[in-house]
């Protein structure tokens, strides 16, 4: 059987360390273990090179260098016979393995001692399987290909939404329902930081909307400053990404003014998308599994098609929200009857509490608190997304169409079973709905 590197796709996942064996100009071998392996064609692999100045040595005065890979499903090993090309530090396949070794790396905490040197290139010269003993295990789970006509009607789905949130849940459900992933996260970013804030969640049992991480450590990250998808796909020697940002699940939100980010406590593996729109990262896509190396090749560029399509998507649904419909005269205001609404605004960190229990902060805060004297001020219940964002200024994002008005307060309130409501009344346009009469409370540190 002659074998090819597609043929080996699961050994190039990270899930095993592969090993290298040099030999020295006098005979003497050297063994090394390496953290990433790169398939860069049929007759090509590309190895890290971190810390391996005897390999390096040796590589230079003996050429001639065998590879041992490990199929991450099965165990099966194969030796490869493999021949030195030349040696990149910069370039597009040197920026690929950087992006991964430094998003594994940052997951134990050594993103700044995983530095890749360089990235070597090898020609394989042959492939060679090595005999085992025993019958090979079964992968897992033998999972049938992605079906294009469903990645194709997802996509139109997608393209078929004119809101926000709408375009948001049709993503992540067409991912459940094409692709069978069941745990996933829209992230885009925060207006008022460099920061990313939790926009749609699907699978968990902590929605997470709201939360917030850095965005610039760990797999997301690494999508949003490089623009490229990255992934691990073996969990198990590495800490969990939501350890990584700091929040302490047991912290109660009224107390810390920070929404838990979602967990799946037996994840395996993850991958981060960016969303790309003319260009500028918008958000994030991120999905976890509980299995090894859940994410295949043909499932990340499906991934990404989608992604792509719901960044596109929401672009077009923003620029329309931009021009506000003209004003139609709105319905004569309802006295407001039952139980006061106690809300209080922070003003340091724009935090909002109705009745005590915490609702968001940030941006969002502040536009809830416009909100909301605008109500008290002049009676009105319809606002426009134009004159929330007149009023709120530098503070608000890109996005014309406010991510953060249109879905995260919204499913915020709905969430908190809070006695506000905002719904949507056409384009750019939401309305607030209270059970009772507002009593805020806007000048707090």
């Amino acid at each position: 059987m002659n074998l090819r590197l597609s043929d080996l796709a699961p050994c190039f996942e990270g899930v095993i360390p592969s090993i290298i064996a040099t030999a020295a100009a006098d005979g003497m071998p050297n063994i090394s273990y390496l953290s990433h392996v790169l398939r860069v064609d049929d007759d090509h692999v590309a190895l890290s090179n971190q810390f391996f100045a005897k390999t390096a040595a040796n590589v230079r005065a003996n050429p001639k260098v065998t590879l041992i890979l490990v199929d991450g499903f099965t165990g099966d090993q194969f030796l490869l016979d493999i021949g030195f090309v030349r040696s990149v530090d910069s370039g597009e396949l040197f920026d690929k393995i950087s992006r991964q070794l430094k998003a594994t790396s940052a997951q134990v905490g050594m993103s700044e001692v995983m530095r890749l040197r360089s990235a070597d290139i090898f020609r394989v010269h042959g492939i060679e399987k090595v005999p085992s003993p025993v019958e090979s295990p079964p992968p897992e789970a033998v999972r049938p290909p992605v079906s294009l006509p469903r990645l194709a009607e997802a996509a139109r789905a997608i393209e078929r939404q004119s809101g926000t949130d709408e375009i948001i849940d049709c993503l992540l459900h067409g991912i459940r329902d094409v692709l069978g992933y069941s745990h996933g996260l829209v992230l885009v970013r925060d207006g008022g930081s460099s920061g990313l804030i939790t926009t749609g969640s699907l699978g968990y049992a902590r929605s997470g909307l709201g939360s917030e991480i850095s965005g610039s450590e760990g797999l997301i990250g690494e999508a949003v400053s490089s623009g490229e998808t990255t992934k691990v796909s073996d969990m198990s020697r590495l800490r969990r990404f939501g350890e990584a940002i700091g929040l302490e699940a047991e912290l109660t939100e009224n107390a810390s003014r920070s929404i838990a980010f979602p967990e799946l406590p037996r994840a395996m593996s993850q991958i981060a998308i960016p969303m790309i729109a003319r260009g500028v990262v918008t958000g994030v896509l991120f999905l976890e599994s509980e299995s090894r190396l859940a994410f295949r090749d043909e499932d990340e560029a499906a991934l990404q098609i989608l992604a792509a399509q719901a960044a596109l998507a929401l672009w077009a649904s923003e620029r329309e929200a931009a021009i506000a419909e003209p004003r139609q005269a709105p319905p004569p205001p309802v006295p407001a009857t039952g139980k006061p609404i106690r809300i209080a605004h922070h003003r340091y960190d724009d935090s909002v509490f109705i009745d005590g229990v915490y609702i968001v902060k940030g941006v969002a805060g502040t536009l809830l608190r416009l909100m909301m004297e605008w109500h008290l001020s002049d009676g009105r219940s319809e606002f426009t997304n134009r004159e929330l964002r007149l009023a709120a200024g530098a503070r608000m994002p890109e996005l014309k169409d406010n991510l953060e008005t249109r879905l995260l307060l919204r499913r915020r309130l709905e969430e908190k079973q809070a006695p506000l409501r905002l719904l949507r009344v056409g384009r750019g346009r939401i309305r607030l709905e209270a059970d009772g009469p507002l009593a805020l409370d806007a000048g707090r540190e």
